[in-house]
């Protein structure tokens, strides 16, 4: 990928906790980052700012084209826009 081109927009999956030991959460954070690493690392920041205690990230990848449904598409934008888009759902037990 040459300089002119766009980076991708990044999905990360995986659970967060607001504190040690409580009640897991569904998270999908989208953010553009030069790479791998960057991407992880923004979104870590990221949960922490927002007082997330612990989190636990399951999979990263580029988006393939803008999302149809809402929560995602406002997600995918603000991450074209540089923001770190934070959605969180419940998970079963």
């Amino acid at each position: 990928m040459n300089e002119d081109e766009e980076r991708p927009v990044t999905i990360i999956t995986g659970r967060v906790w607001r504190r040690k030991g409580g009640r897991a959460e569904g998270v999908h954070l989208m953010l553009v980052a030069p790479d791998d690493d960057s991407a992880v690392r923004r979104a870590l920041e990221s949960l922490a700012a927002e007082g997330y205690a612990e989190a636990e990230l399951d999979q990263i990848g580029d988006m393939d084209g803008t999302p149809d449904d809402e929560p995602h598409l406002s997600a995918y934008q603000g991450a074209l826009e540089g923001e770190v888009s934070i959605i969180t759902f419940d998970v079963p037990r």
